[in-house]
């Protein structure tokens, strides 16, 4: 029904996470109507990101210099270094401006289901970091799941007795309702309990 070149673009567009067939095509409708020099430039971008973005030599963050500019501010502490899975959970604690210190960035975590093992990870990278630099304390920043409590575990039997380890905490939300949470996640809030 549609032209090849369409369905090429469509079919290309699904395979980004998230999209369906429904999705894609919406977006490749709505591409076909913008002006030829907007469609071109969402193109640009692609290219430009491509060619340009790499990933940190230190943390593994992504970054168009050898050193992303966080593994150089002379500002943060490089005693600690916060481990997470991917980029993105970098920026989301960026966001919250409440740690000062280094990043590493796994690139995923662990899940010999799917056929990741710790050599498909950055965790060597994360040692010698460690080793070498100095660094104090590692925040394990891994998702709250199987396969991030998974990693969290196996680097801390890595990790310890190497340097201080610690993982973020986990519990309620919030503006979250005890009745709606699960099991766990209401265990893990009791067993985090702080003094007021």
């Amino acid at each position: 029904m549609l032209s090849p070149s369409v369905d090429n673009l469509v079919a290309q567009l699904t395979r980004l996470p998230g999209i369906g067939t429904r999705t894609a095509q919406r977006l490749a409708f709505h591409l076909l109507r913008v002006p030829k020099d907007e469609a071109l430039a969402l193109a640009a971008a692609i290219v430009e990101v491509k060619e340009r973005v790499r990933f940190c030599r230190e943390c593994g963050n992504l970054t168009e210099e050898e050193v992303c500019a966080i593994c150089l501010d002379a500002r943060r502490d490089h005693s600690v270094i916060c481990v997470v899975e991917q980029p993105a959970d970098l920026l989301s604690l960026e966001r919250t401006a409440e740690f000062r210190g280094l990043y590493h960035v796994l690139g995923g975590s662990l899940s010999p289901l799917d056929g990741v093992e710790p050599e498909h990870l950055r965790i060597d990278e994360l040692l010698a970091r460690v080793e070498r630099n100095g660094v104090q304390e590692v925040v394990l920043a891994t998702n709250p799941n199987m396969t991030g409590e998974a990693t969290a575990s196996y680097l801390a039997d890595r990790l310890r007795g190497r340097v201080r380890v610690t993982r973020l905490a986990s519990g309620l939300p919030v503006g979250g309702d005890l009745e709606y949470a699960d099991e766990i996640t209401l265990g893990r809030a009791l067993a985090g309990r702080r003094e007021m």
